[in-house]
């Protein structure tokens, strides 16, 4: 099994540290945090500073993680491209075409596969953290035209040890997607809390089920949550507006007439297919690993498929029938 070398070991890379090392490969990390390095040390990780973690990923052939905010990505792939260069290369930032264009400015040798695991706490830093936190999980693997195969297929293979399912998408699909299903939730919820506490002591007193679901994630980080949705902000904006008409005709319905029929019934309506598509029955297809691959496989995964399993020269992928 390839060994694995994390930069960055908060909640996402923390986690990845420590599945990739009960999966059985060889692992070890880096990270500026001191707090996290000493709490991971106290767990019989191995922690050296960046520079040693990357040379032995050269020495070792090793798959190298950037698991850092996207505002230190361009550091990292800077002592990269310095002490690893023909590094296998893969990351777990949140927007990708933003790490792509720096991957392809600093490291055009590397063999790079992007990736995104869609998992995750509001509370931060390695403390945070377990193997398990990918079980189940959907993982966002990068396969653009020139994506080379054997690159896609090390970071898929890294999301399959770690417990997750691999979804195969480009770049700029996956940020327009995660923009309506991430990013927006956290502008929402940043919102939602701000209206809420604008109610007083009384209203956040009366505060149950639905704010509190509604506004978790606003507990997040506020330094994450800005390099995220900052970091995504062109497909971000089309989601906001699309969500500001939606509250508009919301808002011009119960003016008018006193009602959110529409908006209601829609929002059922779209939770209930959500439902659908995690609990319906599913095909299985095996896509060969050739040249039409990075089609096919981006097809699937438009269609909401995950690949399940990988061969040296296939992929087992399961396509919900509903859709």
């Amino acid at each position: 099994m390839r060994a694995v070398c994390v930069i960055g070991l908060g909640l996402i890379g923390g986690s990845v540290l420590r599945a990739a090392s009960a999966a059985g490969r060889p692992a070890w990390g880096s990270t500026a945090s001191e707090d996290d390095a000493a709490a991971a040390r106290a767990e019989g990780f191995e922690v050296v500073d960046v520079a040693a973690a990357l040379r032995r990923a050269a020495t070792e052939d090793a798959l190298v993680v950037v698991a850092t905010p996207l505002t230190a990505v361009r550091d990292v792939l800077r002592a990269v491209a310095e002490h690893a260069p023909e590094a296998w290369l893969t990351d777990v930032v949140s927007v990708k075409d933003p790490v792509a264009a720096e991957v392809r400015s600093l490291l055009p040798g590397a063999r790079y596969a992007g990736g995104h695991p869609m998992a995750g706490l509001s509370s931060s830093g390695w403390v945070a953290g377990s193997a398990e936190l990918f079980s189940g999980a959907a993982w966002a693997v990068t396969l653009e035209e020139d994506t080379s195969l054997a690159a896609w297929r090390e970071a898929a293979q890294l999301a399959l040890d770690c417990g997750a399912q691999v979804v195969p998408t480009s770049a700029a699909s996956h940020d327009s997607a995660v923009a309506r299903i991430s990013h927006l939730p956290h502008v929402f919820a940043a919102v939602l809390a701000a209206v809420g506490a604008d109610g007083g002591p009384l209203a956040l007193s009366l505060a149950a089920g639905s704010f509190r679901d509604g506004t978790r994630v606003a507990g997040s980080s506020p330094e994450l949550v800005r390099a995220m949705t900052e970091g995504n902000r062109n497909a971000l904006l089309d989601a906001v507006d699309d969500a500001l008409g939606r509250l508009g005709a919301a808002r011009g319905s119960l003016a008018s007439t006193g009602g959110l029929k529409s908006t209601v019934d829609m929002g059922y309506d779209s939770r209930r297919f959500l439902d659908e598509l995690v609990t319906c029955e599913r095909t299985t297809t095996t896509v060969p690993l050739d040249a039409a691959a990075p089609q096919r496989l981006r097809e699937l995964g438009d269609l909401g498929s995950r690949v399940v399993a990988l061969t040296p020269d296939s992929a087992q992928v399961e396509t919900p029938t509903s859709v």
